[in-house]
């Protein structure tokens, strides 16, 4: 059986953000100089800042891939629109 991967663009640019952030990584741990700094230290400070932020923004975010992924999202967004409703009518 043979699923088809609908990835949205913003979860796609997450990704690759991702991938470019590691690989930069990567390359750095490595002694290859990906970025055009003189200073080692700059360099690994920006490196390790683009990192975490390309870290942290993959993980907070929804990544819906899978059509049930995306489907389940939709009925929570529906539950809390339902319940505020709820709470704003009493």
């Amino acid at each position: 059986m043979k699923r088809k991967v609908n990835i949205d663009k913003k979860t796609g640019i997450r990704l690759v953000v991702l991938i470019l952030a590691l690989v930069n990584q990567t390359l750095v741990v490595f002694g290859i100089s990906p970025m055009p700094f003189t200073s080692a230290e700059i360099e690994a400070g920006v490196t390790a800042v683009f990192s975490v932020i390309a870290t942290l923004w993959a993980t907070w975010s929804n990544n819906d891939i899978t059509p049930e992924a995306r489907e389940g999202t939709e009925y929570t967004h529906k539950l809390k629109a339902k319940n505020k409703r709820k709470k704003g009518g009493k």
